[in-house]
């Protein structure tokens, strides 16, 4: 059931919270310690799963303002929630490495900025 009274506001402290989860999920693993532990990467993704559906109902008015490839969180979620079994756990990895940070910037920027 949708909820309709949570807020953009709300949507972008839930994709903060389910980042810094990952990070906590993941803090002291090495890529193969990650790999290799089903609870940690099925953990993983269902935070990744949060981020994705979060973003697709923050408001554009404010995802327009900031460049960022909002159409590659949406379709990692679509990747893990629908195409489960081609999800490349190194991919994931490489993900939670590189680009978290990057989105974690970008969505706490919104936040001070527009709210």
């Amino acid at each position: 059931m949708r909820n309709e009274k949570i807020t953009s506001h709300d949507r972008l402290i839930h994709i903060l919270d389910a980042i810094e989860k990952i990070k906590n999920f993941t803090k002291g693993l090495s890529r193969n310690e990650f790999l290799n532990s089903d609870l940690v990467n099925g953990a993983c993704l269902y935070q990744f799963l949060i981020i994705g559906e979060a973003i697709t109902r923050v408001g554009n008015v404010y995802l327009d303002r900031y460049p960022y490839p909002w159409y590659q969180v949406r379709a990692f979620r679509n990747l893990i929630a629908h195409e489960y079994f081609g999800t490349k756990l190194t991919a994931v990895w490489d993900i939670i490495e590189m680009g978290l940070p990057n989105l974690e910037n970008v969505i706490s920027n919104i936040l001070k900025i527009e709210f």
